[in-house]
């Protein structure tokens, strides 16, 4: 099996947001601003200068951003030495070659303005002068937004290794018990066992799946072999109550986020009952949020902590359990919408309600 190549980290940010190239023409306004002052001062201030100026060091900044841009993933293939000299080159070569055509567009302005017979001149010392101003600009902005994105990058890797260790928790403890039944199965209802491993395998891959957002109907998917799989050990039971809204088949939710709650609701809820009980399912989205709405019996005996063998679980350790995935999902929730997204519980007249809030995402 063949893996998939990493897809390459950006050497510079994206510099062709609207508010990115807002800041850079702003930038690049102040710096021609700071050279007029420099050559006249405020008392000839010349604002002829200012806009020959701003014309100038405008039109470097903006195609030398829109340039980086399009380039921004292919340099973060390359060593970060290379990456860096090709960029400054780039920006020194744009800056050149704008030169060059401000100096002839000047020749050609005064030649039809004077009528002048003489012939176009490079001046060097012009050329010169905007090499020695981008290459200190160039160099300092360039570095700034290289230690701008490797900042990013490594929030982003710290994110992305954080939402795995959290996902990487989730293990459905059910796998013994799956396991036996197929085995029962195998002999009395071979295709039964054989869909039973298809649906387990699927729950196992999606485990081991790299983090992130997955359509949300996947995982409603996901939550129905999980609960099939369980109905053939509860049989009676277990009753799952299924209540879903029109969904947009392209909402997205972070992967294995109901199964684990599910799992909860069963080991907490409908096991420790001889008769079992419903588990309710409620999803839809309204006033662009998404809403789902578990629901599980919950049983009202307190419980006391006593000593057991090694492996089984007390009272004690469900409840620690149950709060652990709980907090896994809240922050799983948070890693990936932010504090607009919200997970609750609350546990009234024998009945287990988990809330999950979060914006709805395509």
């Amino acid at each position: 099996m063949t893996s998939t190549p990493a897809k390459p980290v950006p050497f510079l940010p994206n510099l062709c947001g609207t508010q990115v190239l807002f800041l850079l023409v702003l930038v690049a306004e102040l710096l021609a601003l700071l050279l007029t002052i420099a050559d006249y001062g405020f008392r000839d201030f010349n604002w002829d200068h200012l806009a020959m100026a701003s014309v100038q060091v405008q039109w470097i900044m903006i195609l030398s951003a829109l340039c980086l841009c399009r380039m921004r993933h292919w340099l973060g293939s390359l060593p970060q030495a290379k990456a860096g000299l090709i960029s400054y080159g780039l920006v020194l070569g744009i800056t050149l070659t704008l030169s060059l055509i401000s100096q002839w567009l000047l020749y050609a302005m005064s030649g039809l303005i004077y009528l002048s017979d003489h012939h176009f001149q490079v001046n060097g010392w012009i050329v010169l002068e905007h090499l020695a101003l981008a290459a200190i600009s160039a160099g300092i902005a360039l570095r700034y937004l290289y230690l701008q994105q490797q900042l990013a990058n490594q929030r982003e890797a710290e994110m992305q290794a954080r939402i795995q260790a959290l996902q990487s928790r989730i293990r459905p403890h059910f796998l013994f018990n799956s396991m036996n039944s197929i085995a029962s199965l195998i002999a009395t209802a071979p295709d039964t066992a054989e869909r039973v491993v298809e649906d387990l395998s699927d729950l196992f891959r999606a485990s081991l799946a790299e983090p992130g957002l997955i359509p949300l109907e996947r995982e409603l998917e996901l939550c129905r072999r999980y609960l099939d799989i369980e109905q053939l050990r509860l049989g009676k039971r277990l009753v799952v109550d299924w209540q879903l809204g029109k969904l947009d088949p392209q909402l997205k939710i972070p992967s294995l986020m109901l199964q684990p709650l599910l799992e909860n609701a069963i080991f907490h809820g409908i096991e420790p009952l001889p008769q079992g009980g419903t588990i309710g399912i409620r999803v839809l989205h309204k006033d662009k949020q998404l809403r789902i709405v578990i629901t599980n019996p919950y049983p009202l005996a307190k419980a006391t902590t006593k000593k057991s063998p090694v492996g089984e679980d007390t009272p004690e350790s469900n409840g620690r359990h149950n709060r652990m995935a709980l907090d896994n999902i809240r922050r799983r929730l948070t890693a990936h919408f932010g504090t607009r997204a919200r997970l609750s519980s609350s546990a009234e007249n024998g009945l287990f309600t988990t809330y999950i809030f979060c914006p709805l995402k395509g």
